[in-house]
């Protein structure tokens, strides 16, 4: 880490750390519309096309609309996962106690925020959420907030051997195995996002084989490396002969974009090494090509799409360190990380220490968004220091 990460990262975590633990994780997120009481309990709520069309206004607006409209700040389980991650791996560079404290709260905050009466451990956005392709009603188990929870818990495991948080984490196999729909071609099949559609979108069904395969390198149960196995065969089916994936299946998800290629990348890193099956180590290889030559720009700026360049979504340089760390290219790649991570830093960092949502061509959407903005640079930059 150089002295501008390190002195950007010094100015994060005191915004956060400034705010009291019990208040200090909750935020608004770009999709949280739907928790406006104007829609949530009135007949405009019974709409697909003005759900969609209120979670664009809010996601969209320069201006934060929230507090004027009954959308409070809540605790994203997706966000605490984030920055457990985070803090374990701060905690496992220099041991100080002090990140105790951070591991053990946000720990238990997952495990109290989990959605009950499944077959396994899973979670969910704190609000409804309207897509194009489905509609997730209040706490519906997703498969994306699922894994990040499960990985967090077994971080926070392996760094204070909390037999508990463990325990909890390898449940969750038994939620992707029993309670997610499967679309299948010939023995393949992809995971749906959720219990209540079908979808095929490849980061959720990867991020459910990548929860399989860590699961099988603790319990040694083959049924969880097969089923991961069939996951990912369908999805690397589908990736493109130079190295991409689209988001999805349908036609209205043909688009690729910078951080879902890095989610795709890592997931499928996360499976060859916990079930020792390097057969797609070419996936990779030509993803991670395809992902570097494409999406980051020689002076630092990191591109949203493969075809336009704008926004400036602080997802893509958080996603870039978290995906050569995982590569195990962070030093070969040094030069990169620096320059992007400090067009970020200049353009989007406020003099309070967070991060802005988006540059815009033309405009900067400066709304403090906790999960999808500052959450994923903390972590990115917990990673880097690891490399001071």
């Amino acid at each position: 880490m150089n002295e501008l990460q390190q002195t950007s990262f010094d100015k994060l975590k005191t915004a956060l750390e400034s705010i009291p633990l019990h208040e200090r994780f909750k935020g608004y997120d770009p999709f949280d519309g739907l928790n406006s009481p104007l829609i949530k309990n009135t007949i405009l709520g019974k709409s697909k096309w003005i759900r969609l069309a209120w979670v664009q206004l809010f996601k969209r607006n320069l201006f934060n609309l929230r507090p004027y409209v009954g959308i409070k700040r809540t605790e994203n389980p997706q966000a605490l996962a984030v920055f457990l991650s985070a803090y374990c791996q701060l905690y496992s560079v220099d041991k100080d106690e002090k990140y105790l404290e951070s591991i053990d709260y946000l720990a238990s905050r997952i495990i109290e925020s989990q959605q009950m009466n499944w077959s396994g451990a899973c979670w969910s956005y704190p609000f409804a959420w309207q897509a194009r392709a489905f509609y997730q009603p209040d706490d519906t188990p997703l498969i994306i907030p699922t894994n990040y929870c499960f990985n967090a818990l077994l971080d926070a495991y392996e760094v204070t051997n909390n037999e508990r948080y463990k325990e909890i984490a390898l449940s969750s196999s038994r939620f992707v195995l029993r309670d997610l729909n499967r679309t299948y071609e010939a023995e393949t099949f992809a995971f749906s996002y959720s219990p209540v559609d079908n979808s095929v979108v490849y980061n959720a069904s990867l991020m459910a084989s990548q929860l399989l395969a860590r699961t099988y390198f603790y319990t040694k149960d083959v049924q969880l490396k097969e089923s991961a196995r069939l996951s990912v065969e369908f999805c690397v089916q589908r990736q493109k002969e130079n190295g991409a994936w689209t988001y999805g299946t349908k036609p209205f998800h043909q688009w690729i974009d910078n951080f879902h290629s890095g989610y795709n990348l890592i997931c499928l890193m996360d499976y060859v090494y916990y079930c020792s099956d390097k057969s797609y180590a070419p996936n990779i290889s030509k993803g991670l090509k395809y992902y570097l030559d494409t999406f980051f720009e020689e002076n630092g700026f990191s591109r949203y799409y493969q075809h336009k360049k704008f926004p400036l979504d602080l997802n893509n340089p958080a996603q870039l360190v978290i995906t050569l760390h995982k590569a195990g290219m962070l030093e070969e790649k040094a030069n990169l990380i620096e320059k992007t991570m400090k067009y970020s830093i200049d353009k989007l960092q406020s003099k309070k220490g967070w991060f802005f949502y988006q540059e815009h061509k033309n405009y900067i959407n400066k709304i403090v968004y906790l999960r999808w903005s500052n959450s994923w640079m903390f972590y990115g930059f917990s990673i880097l220091s690891s490399y001071a």
